[in-house]
C-alpha cells in the first residue's frame, strides 16, 4: 500500500527506495539521534514495497545494539508488529516507531536484528517443526491483541481457473493437454468444492507469507527475548483459516519433497495449535485438500509468481492425485 501524503505539503519525496534514503535524517533527528546512519537491503524473499535497512541504535546507558529500519509499512503489519512487540509472540521486539516522518503519513518501525540469516538458507527438517509451533503462537497472540474485525479476502477461483484453462493453451507449459484436462475438471466440480471452503471458520489472523525466508532464530541469551523461532514481514497478514497458513508453507515446496522429508506441515500447524489451547475441531484435512486442488488448478495462472518448470510440474502431479478425492 503506498504513502499517503498529508495535501499541504509541497513537494513529495521520491519513490522506491529513494524515498527511504530520502526521508533517513527525517527519521534519525526523530529519534533523537539515537539511530545511525542506515544501509539499505531488499531480501530475496521480501515482499511489498517497503525498504529495509540495518543501523544501530544508541540507549541511555550509552550502550548500542544493531537493528532493522523499515519503511514505509502498512497499516495492517504496523498494527501487528508494533501491537505485538511487547507479547510473547514470536514476532520482533520494536524500540521505536510512528506513523508520520517529516510531515508525510509514513508508518515505520525500528526493531531488532536477529543475527544470521534467515532458517532458508540453511533449511533442515526441524525447521519446519519450528515454523508451525511459531505460526501457532502468532496465531494465539494476534488473536489476544485483537479479535479479528475483517472478512477473509476470497480469489476469484472461477477466474483464476477459467485464466489456468487459457494459459495451458496459450503458454509454452509441459503436458499441456492433460493440464487443460484436469483444469476443465476442477471448474466442473468448483461448485461442490466452495460450499465448505467458503465456509470455514476465518476467524484467525494468519500469517499470510509463512515460509522459511520470512523466519530467524533469536538466540540463547539474547538482550532482546526469549530464544527461538521468529517470523518476520507481517505485510501479508490477514484473516483466514489456519490451515491456509500450512498449505502455504507447503505448496512452496511441491517441488522440492526432498526438502519436507515427509514433514506434514497440516498436521504439525493442527499439532502446534493444540499445545497452545487452540481449536482445531473442524474437517481440517478435508480443507486442507481443497486447498490444495485449489492451489494446483491455479498454478498456471499465477505462472508469473511461482511459474517455474518444477514447480508446475509438481503442481500437475497433486491436481491429478487429489481432484479425484476432493470431487467424491
Amino acid at each position: 500500500m503506498g504513502p499517503t501524503y498529508h495535501p499541504h505539503t509541497p513537494d513529495l519525496p521520491p519513490a522506491g527506495g529513494a524515498l527511504a534514503a530520502a526521508l533517513a535524517p527525517a527519521l534519525r533527528a526523530q529519534c533523537a539521534d539515537r539511530l545511525s546512519d542506515i544501509s539499505w537491503f531488499r531480501s530475496d524473499w521480501q515482499r511489498g514495497g517497503a525498504s529495509t535497512g540495518y543501523a544501530t541504535w544508541t540507549f541511555d546507558d550509552g550502550s548500542k545494539r544493531d537493528v532493522v529500519v523499515k519503511l514505509p509499512i502498512g497499516p495492517v503489519e504496523h498494527r501487528f508488529l508494533v501491537g505485538l512487540a511487547g507479547s510473547a509472540a514470536p514476532t520482533p521486539r520494536v524500540i521505536a516507531e510512528g506513523h508520520e516522518i517529516a510531515g508525510y503519513d509514513l508508518a515505520w518501525a525500528v526493531m531488532e536484528r536477529l543475527p544470521g540469516s534467515p532458517m532458508a538458507r540453511t533449511l533442515a527438517k526441524e525447521h519446519f517443526q519450528e515454523l508451525a509451533e511459531a505460526a501457532a503462537c502468532f496465531h494465539k497472540h494476534a488473536l489476544e491483541l485483537c479479535p479479528v474485525d475483517k472478512p477473509a479476502v476470497e480469489p476469484d477461483w472461477e477466474a483464476l481457473l477459467v485464466k489456468s484453462r487459457e494459459a495451458t493453451k496459450t503458454a509454452r507449459l509441459n503436458n499441456a493437454g492433460h493440464w487443460n484436462d484436469l483444469v476443465h475438471k476442477t471448474q466442473k466440480v468448483l461448485s461442490r468444492l466452495l460450499p465448505p471452503w467458503l465456509g470455514r471458520d476465518t476467524r484467525c489472523w494468519r500469517h499470510g507469507d509463512l515460509h522459511p525466508g520470512n523466519a530467524m532464530h533469536r538466540p540463547e541469551g539474547s538482550p532482546w527475548g526469549p530464544a527461538g523461532c521468529i517470523l518476520l514481514d507481517l505485510a501479508e497478514v490477514r484473516a483466514g483459516h489456519w490451515v491456509e497458513d500450512a498449505i502455504y508453507l507447503e505448496h512452496l515446496h511441491w517441488s522440492r519433497p526432498e526438502a519436507l522429508d515427509g514433514v506434514k506441515c497440516v498436521s504439525l500447524l493442527a499439532k502446534a495449535r493444540r499445545a497452545q489451547g487452540l481449536d482445531t475441531s473442524d474437517d481440517y484435512p478435508t480443507l486442507a485438500n481443497i486447498r490444495r486442488v485449489l492451489y494446483a488448478a491455479c498454478a498456471p495462472a499465477n505462472m508469473r509468481q511461482e511459474g517455474s518448470a518444477a514447480h508446475l510440474d509438481a503442481s500437475l502431479q497433486m491436481l491429478e492425485r487429489l481432484l479425484p478425492v476432493v470431487a467424491k
